[in-house]
C-alpha cells in the first residue's frame, strides 16, 4: 500500500484545514495516509477525519502573530523585543521541522498545501517520491503572487488547481510540471433538502474583511424595510465578529443571528431550514460553501468578484452571479427568489443536481489517476 503525506500548516479552523481533512478521508480509502501539521492548536482537528488517517504534529510551538500584534498595538517595546525574537524562533522550527520531515519519511506521495511548503518540497524531495503542490489560493490579478506559486513549483510533479480558471492560468508557465484540475471535495451529499419554505438566508465562513459580511449586514439592513420577516443566519468565527456584531447592534438588525463556528451537523440543520444562500466575498478560489448549499437543494447568490464561484453557479439556472458588486442587482435578485417561490424551487431543484461533480466517488477518482 502506497503512503501519501500532506503538509499542513495546522489542523484548526480554515478552509484549507477542512479541505485537507477532506482529502485525507478520501485517499485513505485507497492508501496509507498521513497529514504532517507543523502546529498542534487544538487538542483535536476541528475536523472530522477518519480514524486510519494518521497525524504527526513536527513540533510542539505555536505562532505568536496575536501577542506580536498586541505589543506593537500598545506600543511596548520589551513586548515587542520579547515576541519578535519568539517569532523567529518559532519560523525557523517550522521550516526545519517541514524539510526533516520531506528528508526522512518513508513516504510514495508528499503534497504540499501552500507555496512555501512547495519551496522546501523542491529543494528536499527524494527522487523516487511523486510530489504534488495543491493550490487553493486565487491570484487575483497579481503578478507577484502568481510568480511565487511558479517558482515554488519548478520542481515538482504536478501542481494540482481547485479551479478551471486557475489551470488556464497557470499550465502554459510551467514546463516539467503538469498542471491538472480537480475540485474540492462535497464530502457528504445529504439525503434531506431544504423545502424553501421558511423565511432564511444563510450565510458560511470565516468573518474576515475579504469575506464580505459586512456588505451582506448593510444588504439586511435595506431589506428589513421591505421584508422584516426575513433572518440571516450567519455562521462562522473570525476576526471581523466585534465589527459585524456593533453594526448589527447599531442598526437594530433584530433579523440577523450570529451562531458562531459550528460543526457539519449544525451547519446542515441551518441548511435545511433555508430558502436562499448569500455569498456577498470579495475573493474565493473556489467557494465549498456554494456546493454544501446547493447539495440541500438551495439556490444561491454571489458578487462574480468571488472567482470560484464563476465556475459553481451557472447564473439564471441555480442561482445568481452579480456583476461589479452591485449592492442594487443584488437585492432585486434576493426578492425575486423571496415573490417567486416557483423560481426559487427550480432553481434550488438545478443547484441539487449540479453538485454531483463534486461527489467523493468523482473526485477521487481525478486524484488516484495521478497517485498511480
Amino acid at each position: 500500500m502506497k503512503k501519501v503525506s500532506i503538509l499542513s500548516l495546522h489542523l484548526g479552523y480554515g478552509g484549507i484545514e477542512k479541505c485537507v481533512c477532506a482529502l485525507a478521508n478520501m485517499l485513505v480509502k485507497k492508501y496509507e495516509v498521513e497529514i504532517a501539521c507543523v502546529y498542534k492548536l487544538y487538542d483535536k482537528p476541528i475536523f472530522n477525519l477518519d480514524k486510519n488517517v494518521k497525524v504527526k504534529y513536527l513540533t510542539n510551538v505555536k505562532p505568536n502573530k496575536d501577542e506580536f500584534k498586541e505589543a506593537i498595538k500598545n506600543k511596548n517595546i520589551k513586548n515587542i523585543f520579547k515576541e519578535g525574537l519568539t517569532s523567529i524562533k518559532v519560523l525557523r522550527k517550522r521550516k526545519n521541522s517541514i524539510i526533516n520531515y520531506i528528508k526522512e519519511t518513508d513516504s510514495d506521495v508528499i503534497i504540499s498545501t501552500r507555496a512555501l511548503f512547495n519551496n522546501w518540497l523542491s529543494k528536499n524531495k527524494k527522487d523516487n517520491v511523486l510530489t504534488i503542490g495543491w493550490e487553493h489560493n486565487h491570484h487575483h490579478g497579481n503578478m507577484k503572487i502568481a510568480n511565487e506559486l511558479i517558482n515554488s513549483c519548478k520542481n515538482l510533479d504536478y501542481l494540482v488547481l481547485v479551479s478551471n480558471n486557475l489551470k488556464e492560468f497557470y499550465e502554459n508557465k510551467l514546463d516539467n510540471t503538469k498542471v491538472v484540475y480537480i475540485p474540492n471535495v462535497l464530502d457528504n451529499i445529504p439525503d434531506k433538502v431544504s423545502n424553501l419554505k421558511e423565511k432564511n438566508f444563510a450565510c458560511v465562513g470565516r468573518l474576515s474583511n475579504e469575506k464580505g459580511q459586512l456588505d451582506l449586514l448593510k444588504i439586511m439592513n435595506k431589506l428589513k424595510v421591505t421584508h422584516p420577516d426575513w433572518t440571516l443566519e450567519i455562521i462562522g468565527d473570525g476576526d471581523d465578529k466585534e465589527i459585524l456584531e456593533k453594526y448589527i447592534k447599531e442598526n437594530n438588525l433584530t433579523n440577523v443571528v450570529m451562531h458562531g463556528f459550528q460543526n457539519k451537523e449544525y451547519i446542515d440543520k441551518i441548511l435545511n431550514k433555508t430558502s436562499i444562500y448569500l455569498m456577498t466575498s470579495y475573493t474565493e478560489s473556489f467557494g465549498i460553501v456554494l456546493i454544501e448549499a446547493m447539495s440541500h437543494g438551495i439556490p444561491c447568490i454571489a458578487y462574480s468578484s468571488a472567482e470560484g464561484a464563476n465556475e459553481i453557479i451557472e447564473n439564471g439556472k441555480n442561482g445568481y452571479l452579480i456583476e461589479n458588486r452591485d449592492e442594487d442587482k443584488f437585492i432585486e435578485k434576493i426578492n425575486q427568489l423571496i415573490t417567486d417561490e416557483k423560481l426559487r424551487k427550480e432553481l434550488g431543484k438545478n443547484a441539487r443536481e449540479s453538485i454531483y461533480k463534486y461527489s467523493s466517488e468523482t473526485v477521487e477518482k481525478l486524484w488516484f489517476e495521478i497517485l498511480e
